[in-house]
């Protein structure tokens, strides 16, 4: 099923990566702690953070949506330079990455005032999630 030239299944499962990579990247088994805390949190406070995991509802879809978007954005540049092997769809969501992601949450982060090391765990999740998704969508183009 294709629109515009994008597998949309291709969309679709690179949008669940996304959420998968997320659930992972930022767990207590590699980034939850250093993230809360970066981010004003008390990871300590299991009621708060009770409270936010009931909320997060809308966020996750809101978040998935958004890779939906940047699944096909990034699927039919893939198209068009008619890329159909992993690595060369990772090296081109690395180059989007690169030219798009980076600069613009670098520039966010500099003007909120963001600690380097919390612009280093946002803009690396982004970095796996460009590198999965580039991979999925150059296999099914």
């Amino acid at each position: 099923m294709k629109f515009m030239g994008v597998n949309l299944w291709a969309v679709l499962v690179s949008a669940l990566a996304t959420l998968a990579i997320g659930f992972v990247w930022y767990s207590p088994w590699l980034f939850a702690r250093p993230w809360m805390v970066l981010m004003g949190y008390n990871p300590d406070d299991n009621a708060k953070m009770a409270e936010m995991q009931k909320s997060a509802g809308p966020s996750y879809v809101l978040s998935l949506v958004a890779s939906a978007m940047a699944a096909a954005v990034l699927g039919k540049i893939i198209a068009v330079a008619t890329i159909n092997t992993a690595l060369y769809g990772m090296k081109v969501g690395l180059a989007v990455w690169l030219g798009f992601v980076t600069t613009v949450q670098l520039t966010n982060s500099l003007f909120s005032r963001q600690p380097a090391k919390l612009y280093a765990i946002n803009t690396g999740y982004q970095l796996v999630c460009f590198l999965a998704m580039g991979a999925i969508m150059g296999v099914w183009r």
